[in-house]
């Protein structure tokens, strides 16, 4: 199927309300203002210091912390985390607006202790209500938790008087070259994405939004990944995807304020002024065919590539950050990096300069009971000024990228990330304003 899924929600029974009000949270709303006023920046993390009732140890030196509060939301410019989960919902028939503004409210008080290190907050030791926490990652560190939240153009209906607060290019992507789209594993009104160096941790996260959300939301789609495929700062080792090769050598460098405000933060230009400093979120499930990859030889991978699988290293040069040179040709007059390579086409270069900044990771799905084959690949999350960006070079890539004989784009969101909040802020109030 081609045709981008209509971006209305399909309607779906509403939940039973919470047995524990999301109430007892809201103190927690605000609690980071000390955090604001010494945050380190997107990138920075601190010591965690968990007392005895959230587990862990402050002493341990992998129990870091990324701050919550700063100008731009965590997860964006901080330092890929080894595991995610990603997840999207709906907000149900039966929520109002008012719902739905206490609800981010809520999620604002948990996100922040949960990035902390610590526990969901509430009224510990209650018998006669569930647990405000569902305890799992007690005992583990933070693993630099990061939480960071998205709404899709679907939210920005007439359901809650959003319409005039749509920033001025979140719409639905259009029909992209290539891609076979399951409409039940796309778009969403909200996602969040949770990082952390635990997958335990990062699921936590996502299990405890979407619980203190029955009632309000419905989870859409949720996607787990492991191995990230992309290094954010070049302090990071260069990962490797799941077709054995280096991955996102030539990212966008997420430390360079310069770098990142022409090519990723929503601009000073943007109408809506609650929007500015945030990002646009791309997130695309890719299916790789593993089965086919690994039977080609291995002349042949490179020329897909435009690198050496060893090395990672450009065709043209001898080791892994060195300049393609893509006017280079061999004895036969043959480019050395040949035309459908993907460095070539995916190159700003070759792209009038557009960059976007990636934050992908590797899935896997398991086996297909019918063929045998391994389902796995990559999902591709990444963030930029403009979702123009994304489907300029998707238009490219989807058309002569000599990749596209071995993937399959099968599942597509966008959404705008938000800036960061200040000092007791939550996101229900930036939302609505």
């Amino acid at each position: 199927m081609n045709e981008t899924p209509d971006i209305t929600p399909e309607p779906r029974d509403p939940e039973p309300a919470p047995a524990v009000s999301r109430r007892r949270l809201l103190g927690a709303v605000g609690a980071g203002a000390a955090v604001a006023g010494a945050a380190l920046g997107a990138g920075g993390a601190v010591l965690a210091t968990r007392d005895d009732n959230g587990g862990g140890a402050a002493a341990n030196p992998a129990a870091t912390t990324v701050p919550f509060r700063a100008a731009h939301q965590a997860g964006i410019a901080t330092p890929s985390q080894d595991r995610l989960c990603f997840a999207t919902f709906d907000v149900a028939s039966t929520a109002s607006r008012a719902d739905l503004a206490e609800l981010l409210k809520t999620w604002t008080a948990a996100a922040e202790a949960m990035t902390a290190g610590k526990p969901v907050p509430g009224d510990v030791g209650d018998l006669n209500a569930p647990p405000d926490d569902t305890g799992e990652a007690v005992g583990l560190a933070p693993g630099r938790l990061t939480i960071t939240i998205g709404y899709g153009p679907s939210l920005f209906d007439d359901r809650f008087g959003l319409a005039a607060r749509r920033p001025s290019l979140l719409k639905r992507l259009p029909q992209l070259p290539g891609e076979d789209l399951d409409p039940a594993n796309s778009d969403g009104d909200l996602c969040v994405q949770a990082c952390a160096d635990d997958p335990q941790v990062a699921f936590h996260a996502i299990r405890n939004l979407r619980r203190l959300g029955f009632g309000t939301v419905l989870p859409r789609w949720m996607e787990l990944g492991f191995g990230r495929t992309s290094s954010t700062t070049p302090q990071q080792a260069t990962p490797r995807n799941l077709m054995g090769f280096k991955d996102g050598t030539r990212n966008i460098d997420a430390t360079d304020g310069s770098m990142m405000g022409e090519h990723v933060w929503i601009g000073d230009d943007e109408p809506q002024r609650w929007a500015r400093g945030g990002s646009y979120l791309v997130s695309r499930k890719i299916q790789m065919r593993l089965e086919q990859w690994d039977r080609d030889r291995l002349g042949d991978q490179q020329d897909v590539f435009g690198r050496l699988k060893s090395s990672g290293a450009p065709m043209t040069g001898q080791r892994e950050f060195d300049t393609p040179d893509f006017g280079a040709k061999d004895s036969a007059g043959q480019y050395v990096i040949p035309a459908t390579a993907h460095i070539r086409l995916a190159a700003p270069e070759n792209n009038n300069g557009l960059r976007i900044l990636r934050r992908g990771y590797s899935y896997t799905d398991g086996i297909n009971p019918e063929t045998g084959d391994l389902m796995g690949g990559l999902f591709f999350v990444a963030f930029m000024k403009s979702p123009d960006r994304f489907i300029t070079l998707q238009r490219v890539l989807g058309q002569h990228d000599a990749l596209k004989e071995y993937i399959q784009h099968i599942a597509s969101g966008l959404f705008v990330a938000p800036p960061g909040l200040s000092a007791g802020q939550d996101w229900g109030g930036q939302l609505f304003g």
